[in-house]
């Protein structure tokens, strides 16, 4: 049996061998990847991580930021209002984070966005393991309960699922070498530094409230307000992932993949300079760590605009160029 050629519909060839008239390396591979997907599409199961993902950090959305008295009934009794807000203000970028990446189809797209995500679940699983005293499990009301309850099991599943999906993800995925729209030098030098901030900061943090005791100052003492052990790990572990996802930004150096990270990145810089303004009473103006932290947000939201808008529009940067 024979079929047409697509290139001369005249030439006939056994059907098996490539077309007549085209090279052999020209021959188009089978379309399909594992488990049927696209190759390099993003996976179900990466699929329903990024909906648990999204169901989660909303509900801590609600639970820190909505409800009456929330940071006394979270998973653990949150010493200030200012501390739930801003754990919420997180937890609210990272539901933009999973939104966003739910709307993309490649893996390469949404690769950063759920590494983040997985370094920042590693580190409260740590944090976790370390205070599963200060948890509520067995005390506080019964909202305050059943959130440690859903808290420890979250954070014992979620790590172990990320693992498993990004490395069976990654093993699918060839990474291509090609730059479809590079960055400028400018912006992965200024994302560079922001990242050394952030990651150094949330070290500090994270190392500060391995302590078991009362209170951690003694090691965060640059943070704008009094932070507590788990609530300083917590933080510490979000900051850490950011530094991380900046990392992972300018190592691709690619614009096309900067739409879901820097639209997630400015929300979290523009909630958490809000939640700022809104317990202002909390802090005091005359310290200059609080005035390096605003400046440090502002960056951030300057940035991560400007990232989002450049990964948006193709002509950004040749205009600016031009």
């Amino acid at each position: 049996m024979a079929v047409l050629d697509p290139v001369r519909p005249d030439l006939r060839a056994p059907v098996g061998s490539p077309p007549v008239g085209r090279p052999p390396d020209e021959v188009l591979p089978p379309v399909g990847g594992p488990g049927g997907g696209l190759p390099g599409s993003v996976r179900p199961g990466t699929r329903w991580l990024l909906r648990a993902f999204l169901s989660l950090t909303t509900l801590a959305v609600l639970a820190l930021v909505l409800l009456p008295g929330a940071h006394h009934q979270f998973a653990w009794s949150i010493h200030m209002e200012l501390t739930a807000a801003w754990l919420g203000a997180a937890y609210a970028s990272g539901s933009l984070l999973s939104l966003l990446a739910l709307r993309r189809n490649g893996w390469h797209e949404v690769r950063i966005a759920v590494v983040t995500v997985a370094t920042f679940t590693w580190l409260t699983l740590v944090a976790t393991l370390v205070h599963t005293h200060k948890l509520n499990l067995m005390s506080g009301t019964l909202p305050g309960r059943l959130a440690a309850w859903v808290w420890l099991a979250v954070y014992l599943v979620v790590p172990v699922a990320c693992w498993v999906l990004v490395s069976r993800q990654d093993r699918d995925h060839v990474r291509s070498r090609v730059l479809h729209r590079p960055m400028p030098r400018s912006l992965a030098g200024l994302l560079g530094a922001q990242g050394v901030v952030l990651a150094a900061a949330g070290t500090v943090l994270f190392l500060g409230g391995l302590t078991v005791h009362h209170e951690s100052e003694a090691v965060t003492r640059f943070w704008p307000w009094d932070l507590m052990p788990l609530s300083s790990q917590v933080i510490g572990a979000w900051l850490i992932a950011l530094g991380l996802g900046a990392a992972l930004v300018i190592r691709d150096r690619d614009l096309s993949r900067l739409r879901v990270p820097a639209a997630a990145y400015t929300a979290f810089g523009v909630l958490q300079l809000g939640v700022l303004v809104g317990h202002r009473a909390d802090v005091e103006a005359g310290d200059p760590w609080l005035w390096a932290y605003v400046a440090v947000l502002a960056v951030v939201v300057g940035t991560g605009g400007f990232g989002w808008w450049a990964g948006r529009d193709p002509g950004v940067i040749r205009r600016r160029a031009g």
